[in-house]
């Protein structure tokens, strides 16, 4: 029997749960949350979705003590975690929400041994590094879920200034989560017409920024994180590993050599299959994307250092 599970029934972690059972993607979703009741009720809500969905996988909750339930999870998605307030940077979640997904991820590897795991807690790269060493398993069976969230909004933007379809758009971009991430114009097309002839510079520089401070676009405006962009992205990256699509997606791997680094947790084009992560792709920047892209990693690496000196690990 196949069987997924999603630790925390908050907003992202629901959404996610959902987008896997009406994708029919396995025969059972576990949903796990610290607070009693909550993935219960989330997921007797959803479960109840089925007959007018029309999809025939079973959705269970549980609570902090239902671990058990996970056991022989093909694969996990944590979203467990303290979500970004207005005015917190993501690395004031970092203490926090490095303990939660040790101990989850702990729980989880205790119970499914040979699942992989795919992160979406934030910080999302340091918390795909404390996942890492958490779980002591090979770094192709842990990643992050951000760059197919930061691309869909890339995508979306480029949509609304041509006044498109999102389905044609290609695009790409690297490096961590946040204000520093790379976008690529250079592999960025519409229905393979490259975007630098349809859009000037100064809009495409403007959609970048945009995308780069994409989630504290949607904080300022709710007062919380978003949640349907990253759960939807979330399951995306779980049906690519269960149908082992072999699909390329931008995801927040531990590299090892790959473009020029190592011992970090960084956004890279990756392919997707049922190991996890097949291959990351080792992409030839121009010497600017390069940069950018070190100057993403450095970031990246510093609060990664913050996180080694707490020694939790």
């Amino acid at each position: 029997m196949m069987k997924i599970t999603v630790v925390g029934a908050g907003n992202v972690g629901a959404t996610c749960a959902h987008e896997i059972a009406r994708k029919d993607l396995c025969n059972e979703v576990v949903l796990v949350d610290v607070r009693e009741g909550v993935a219960q009720g989330k997921a007797l809500d959803m479960w109840q979705t089925a007959p007018i969905q029309g999809f025939s996988t079973r959705v269970v909750g549980v609570g902090p003590d239902g671990y058990d339930k996970t056991a022989g999870s093909e694969v996990v998605v944590i979203t467990a975690g303290l979500p970004r307030k207005p005015g917190m940077s993501r690395d004031d979640l970092i203490s926090t929400n490095a303990k939660i997904v040790k101990e989850v991820t702990e729980n989880i590897i205790k119970y499914s041994p040979d699942a992989k795991i795919i992160v979406v807690s934030n910080p999302l790269d340091v918390m795909t590094y404390a996942a890492f060493l958490a779980a002591k398993i090979p770094s192709n069976r842990v990643f992050g879920m951000a760059g197919i969230l930061d691309t869909a909004r890339y995508k979306a933007f480029i949509a609304d200034e041509l006044g498109v379809s999102p389905i044609g758009i290609e695009a790409l971009l690297l490096g961590g989560h946040g204000d520093t991430m790379v976008p690529l114009p250079s592999y960025t097309s519409v229905s393979g017409i490259p975007v630098r002839q349809l859009i000037a510079e100064d809009r495409l520089q403007a959609i970048i920024k945009r995308t780069q401070n994409g989630g504290g676009e949607i904080v300022a405006l709710q007062g919380t994180s978003a949640w349907y962009a990253p759960g939807t992205a979330a399951a995306q990256m779980v049906e690519a590993i269960v149908r082992d699509t072999k699909s390329v997606y931008p995801v927040c791997a531990m590299l090892n050599g790959e473009y020029g680094m190592k011992d970090i947790a960084l956004g890279v084009p990756v392919v997707l299959g049922k190991n996890g992560i097949e291959k990351i792709i080792d992409l030839k920047l121009t010497e600017e994307e390069q940069v950018l892209l070190e100057t993403s990693a450095k970031a990246v690496k510093n609060v990664m250092t913050v996180l080694d000196d707490m020694k939790m690990f």
